[in-house]
């Protein structure tokens, strides 16, 4: 994680944060989803600007390019973008709900290199402050081995087929340690 950097994203960060969003999408997850279930994920995953509202949603910067983003949310959606269908803005109750991470992409320049590491703790961190004692996450096949390494559990795996073909994830869910 040596020369990573982090901060909230704000609103001017927006049109970055798609294009890392769309290289992340179209090319990290090459090798675990067909062509057609890349596209799909276009539907279902994507920015969501209400974290960026909520000041839950993180940039990591490597020599000041964005290496990656991700946030957390006190909101009961598990994951999606601003257009994806079936979101909730319900806000959790820290004492009985798990908050979520959301909205998690590395930019292919920069996979590998501790940036979603990075934004796990910095959203682990965050929503321990606010009272929260477990995460919970909608892992992609490619994230999946990072969220497993990172002490993620899954708890039940669906094919999302919003976007025409179906597409797997994996819910997946974790307890804060306390400090």
């Amino acid at each position: 994680m040596a020369g990573l950097t982090s901060r909230l994203a704000g609103p001017d960060d927006l049109p970055a944060l798609e294009a890392v969003m769309a290289a992340a999408i179209g090319e990290l997850q090459r090798g675990f989803l067909s062509p057609e279930q890349i596209a799909a994920s276009r539907t279902i995953m994507g920015l969501d600007r209400q974290l960026v509202a909520d000041r839950t949603y993180f940039v990591v910067e490597d020599g000041g390019r964005i290496a990656g983003c991700g946030g957390w949310s006190r909101r009961a959606t598990l994951y999606g973008g601003d257009h994806t269908p079936g979101r909730d803005p319900e806000l959790l109750d820290p004492a009985e709900d798990a908050a979520r991470v959301r909205a998690m992409y590395t930019h292919p320049d920069f996979a590998r290199r501790g940036v979603g590491r990075l934004i796990l703790a910095l959203c682990e961190d965050a929503a321990r402050a606010e009272g929260f004692r477990r995460l919970e996450l909608m892992a992609t096949m490619s994230g999946r081995p990072l969220y497993e390494s990172y002490g993620f559990t899954p708890i039940e795996d669906i094919l999302d087929a919003r976007g025409g073909a179906p597409v797997p994830l994996t819910r997946m869910g974790k307890t804060i340690p306390a400090r």
